[in-house]
């Protein structure tokens, strides 16, 4: 199995194959319009601007199960990524990427990029909120937070998980060593 095997809704409800994406790198990221992270796609916007024409590219998987912080629907979400943070990168259908209605590329993704820990600018204070949810969040592979990150290079290989909170000069840096 390998990412190439999935498909994902569009924004319009459209089945998109990741076997377009073939070739390129990515970074798949889960995200929230209303979040104390949501200022991160000013960030991530600037690396797609900047890498783009390299063979990289973000696909964006709007989620509303962290706060509810995701309000409206995926054609709304994006247009409002578009406005606001000048979004050019692919924006899919709202998803789940836990539990028992969880999209199956996540299910995927948390498989091959387990979970580690929170390290990072505001790591202390995610950590805190997340225990204050769930005290045992260390135990699981889940996505911990809106803005979680999974690096893929050209061959379909997950090769990295970022939390919210890790620096994306980091994951700039990263990408750019598979460029």
């Amino acid at each position: 199995m390998s990412i190439y095997d999935f498909e994902v809704k569009d924004i319009n409800g459209n089945m998109v194959s990741l076997k377009e994406y073939e070739g390129q790198v990515l970074l798949i990221v889960n995200s929230a319009t209303e979040c104390g992270f949501t200022p991160q796609y000013n960030e991530l916007t600037q690396i797609f601007d900047e890498l783009n024409e390299e063979g990289f590219t973000i696909l964006d998987f709007p989620c509303n199960q962290f706060g509810k912080q995701a309000p409206g629907t995926g054609e709304e979400i994006a247009e409002a990524c578009r406005a606001t943070f000048l979004v050019q990168y692919p924006i899919f259908e709202k998803i789940e990427v836990n539990g028992e209605n969880e999209e199956p590329l996540y299910t995927y993704l948390k498989s091959e990029q387990p979970f580690v820990d929170i390290t990072g600018e505001d790591a202390e204070r995610l950590k805190g909120i997340l225990e204050s949810i769930n005290p045992d969040y260390m135990d699981s592979n889940d996505i911990k937070w809106n803005f979680t990150k999974f690096l893929v290079d050209r061959e379909g290989n997950v090769v990295a998980r970022f939390e919210p909170t890790q620096s994306l000069d980091d994951v700039k840096a990263q990408i750019k060593e598979l460029l």
